[in-house]
């Protein structure tokens, strides 16, 4: 079993999918890594994909972003599993550090937040957005953290095996890192540097921002159950 799964989901990515690997496989060079593609496309994307080295695994005709990320999760056999949107915006060469801090047995989950300021890429509506998303999460659930729909971070396996999550719909990355949070599991947060894109989004902004405050007040209820968890510091942040 690898100590690590970096698992991207893709739809129609052929311009970018075979960078973004290459990216992944010259940062995790040494580590026990495999490289996961769930992938929709209509495009040549998962071909690029198995002849850069990934493992693929099809879910055609797609099934929206929710089924396609909880399969990519539930397919990982590393003990960690980090996710990376496959349209070259995130670092690749800060997977090892995002792995390592929940295979040290710090932490269960880290979040690469974007958000330390505006980054270039990220028009100001969505910057906004987002910070509204944090702030809601902070005052209805008590978790402190910037970036509820970061598309980096790495999860400890277990973790993933005993939280059920609710893949319908978009805006699952939300769900992700709250329920965990409000489970008690240890979460730290990090900044990364955003990059413009490879491609042309997917993301429908409406029906997203619906769901991100639907699973965030689905939520709500949780809070009183138990003290609210928050963001722990990362080391050295």
């Amino acid at each position: 079993m690898p100590a690590i799964t970096v698992a991207m989901i893709t739809l129609n990515e052929q311009e970018a999918v075979g960078k973004v690997i290459a990216e992944i496989q010259a940062a995790t060079a040494g580590h026990d890594v495999e490289i996961l593609v769930v992938d929709s496309s209509k495009d040549r994307t998962p071909e690029i994909a198995a002849a850069a080295g990934a493992r693929v695994v099809r879910q055609f005709p797609p099934q929206g972003y929710g089924r396609a990320m909880a399969r990519a999760l539930s397919e990982g056999r590393g003990e960690v599993v980090v996710t990376l949107d496959c349209d070259d915006t995130y670092p690749a060469d800060r997977i090892p550090e995002l792995a390592g801090m929940v295979l040290s047995g710090q932490y269960d989950l880290v979040n690469a937040s974007r958000l330390e300021g505006k980054p270039a890429s990220m028009p100001l509506a969505n910057y906004l957005a987002n910070w509204l998303f944090a702030l809601v999460s902070w005052i209805l659930l008590g978790i402190k953290t910037t970036d509820v729909h970061s598309g980096m971070r790495a999860y400890r396996r277990s973790m993933l095996d005993k939280v059920t999550f609710d893949p319908s719909g978009p805006a699952l990355p939300v769900e992700l890192m709250l329920k965990p949070a409000l489970a008690g599991y240890r979460l730290a947060e990090v900044f990364i540097p955003y990059r413009d894109r490879i491609g042309v989004t997917t993301l429908g902004r409406w029906e997203s921002t619906l769901w991100t405050f639907r699973r965030i007040f689905r939520l709500f209820w949780i809070r009183w159950q138990g003290p609210p968890a928050g963001v722990a510091a990362a080391p050295g942040a």
